[in-house]
């Protein structure tokens, strides 16, 4: 979810999205209400009938389910409660969930069936943060990439589309009737048709486009329906002056039958500096949310007023709670991580700090739930993006208030499992954690001060290296011969006659418990 946007209304939201990507259907209470919270309806939610509160977000978008059984599930949760959704978001809907939407005041928007849940849910998140009305002064080509879209597609008659460096649509102007495939398909958040990217391909636009801040000019091919185009690339420039501009995305202009105005070249090279202010600055300033959330987990320091950021939130500050950290290489995509956890939850609140992203979740059932979550979201990651992550759990906590202790311990978890990655499950929770975390801790400590290490592992390590892998071993087991020699693939009789030389070697008894703490600490301490 996001904190609540009073400035934005439902009909701006609408006119945000473009009905590229959305169609009013109908809105009984009209659209001035103002939004600033989405949250997703999917099958679980219906088939195991879990609940949301009232006020709990503004828009739901119904994902995966048929929209009849999910207006059922609304009157189920909000009927008679004074506090109705603004709008429901779904693809295809019927007359008969219409009907039943309206009857308990909430507005119907229809999606295209081709749109990606998770290109929406990203739009509808940046606007808003980022989108106010045409009479807004804090909406204008310096801090709205809405809005510097618009006002570069005004001036120059052309429809504009602003994406990120992995060609994502950030935002875009309104289309017309002349936007062809290409762009449809582009807003929606899916791949063009391939003959398209593959002839853009080969004439290497986008090669161009990563070069310099050239215009680039797409020439109209009316057999794969594509119309002319105009390009620029945005680049953000380097703190370090010995590097290039690093390339952040690119300006598209798709012309439509109109002529483009003289200057559109000169107008699109404006537009990519004002774009990458824009992203730049938004890369460095967190939202108002992200920044409540960080607050709640600790990274602003101790002094956190926990039922504030709760209300300002819009969720619980008591009761059972949850928080789920993910890392990866690359680091997790927080939108998709967000999209998940809303499916999830209605209230969850995602956040990206650095290269992992945390989840928090105000109110939980049982922590089993919570665990199959966070494997589904890994295995989707995996399955769909092929990224590969590692997911923290901690669970329950006592509140909003145990959020910040909690992160620590969660980070304490990701920093010992990149120390040894095979240490640790892919998926695990903090107590499952606990005794390998606290044991890495202290022999990273002993490793970082070689005084505490003892001189004679040092000297079996140089000199005698088998028999240190056999002593490691054997502490290991407790001492248990078979069990060692299994695993070294020895025989018994040669384990004993390693462990009589080691402590002849070391002029002291294995059978003393502090030697064996020592040597074992030591061991792995100094561990290739």
């Amino acid at each position: 979810m996001t904190t609540p946007s009073p400035g934005l209304g439902l009909g701006q939201l609408l006119l945000a999205l473009d009905r590229t990507m959305v169609t009013l259907v109908e809105a009984p209470r009209g659209l001035d209400m103002a939004v600033g919270s989405v949250a997703l309806v999917d099958a679980d939610d219906v088939r195991l009938g879990l609940a949301v509160g009232p006020g709990s977000a503004d828009l739901f978008f119904l994902l995966g389910v048929a929209d009849a059984e999910a207006v059922r599930w609304l009157e189920q949760q909000f009927a008679g409660s004074g506090r109705v959704p603004a709008a429901i978001f779904v693809k295809e809907p019927s007359e008969a969930a219409v009907a039943r939407a309206v009857a308990l005041g909430t507005a119907v928007v229809a999606v295209d069936p081709r749109a990606r849940w998770e290109s929406l849910y990203r739009l509808v998140n940046h606007a808003f943060e980022h989108h106010g009305d045409r009479g807004d002064p804090h909406r204008d080509t310096g801090t709205d990439l809405f809005g510097l879209a618009q006002s570069i597609a005004d001036r120059t008659r052309g429809m504009v589309s602003i994406e990120d460096e992995q060609s994502h649509v950030l935002a875009y102007s309104a289309s017309n009737d002349e936007a062809d495939e290409l762009r449809r398909l582009t807003i929606l958040g899916r791949a063009g048709p391939p003959e398209h990217l593959e002839w853009i391909g080969q004439w290497g636009i986008f090669d161009a486009l990563r070069a310099g801040g050239d215009v680039v000019r797409v020439a109209e091919r009316p057999e794969l329906g594509l119309r002319p185009r105009l390009a620029v690339g945005i680049h953000l420039p380097s703190t370090d002056v010995r590097r290039p501009p690093a390339f952040a995305g690119t300006i598209w202009l798709q012309q439509g039958s109109a002529p483009l105005a003289d200057d559109t070249e000169e107008i699109l090279r404006g537009g990519a500096v004002l774009a990458a202010r824009i992203m730049a600055r938004l890369a460095s300033t967190p939202s108002t949310h992200a920044m409540r959330v960080t607050e709640l987990l600790g990274f602003a320091g101790d002094d956190v007023d926990t039922a504030a950021i709760a209300r300002d939130l819009g969720i619980t500050a008591d009761g059972r709670a949850a928080l789920v950290g993910f890392q990866g290489s690359p680091p997790p995509p927080t939108g998709v991580i967000a999209l998940s956890a809303s499916a999830f939850r209605a209230d969850a609140q995602a956040v990206s700090v650095g290269e992992r992203v945390y989840v928090l979740l105000p109110k939980v059932g049982a922590t089993s739930s919570v665990m199959s979550w966070a494997r589904g979201v890994v295995a989707a990651m995996q399955r769909e993006l092929g990224l590969t992550l590692r997911a923290v759990v901690a669970a329950p906590l006592a509140g909003l208030a145990g959020a910040a202790a909690a992160r620590v311990e969660v980070d304490r978890v990701f920093d010992s499992a990149d120390r040894h990655p095979g240490a640790i499950g892919q998926i695990t929770s903090l107590d499952e954690a606990h005794t390998t975390v606290l044991l890495d801790e202290i022999v990273s400590q002993v490793a970082s001060r070689p005084s505490l290490i003892d001189p004679r592992v040092r000297q079996l390590r140089a000199e005698e290296p088998i028999l240190a892998e056999t002593l490691r071993a054997y502490l290991d087991a407790f001492g248990d011969v078979s069990t060692v020699a299994k695993q070294l693939h020895v025989h018994p009789n040669t384990v004993r006659y390693r462990v009589r030389r080691i402590e002849k070697l070391v002029s002291t008894s294995l059978d003393d418990p502090d030697v064996r703490l020592v040597f074992s600490l030591g061991l792995r301490a100094t561990d290739p």
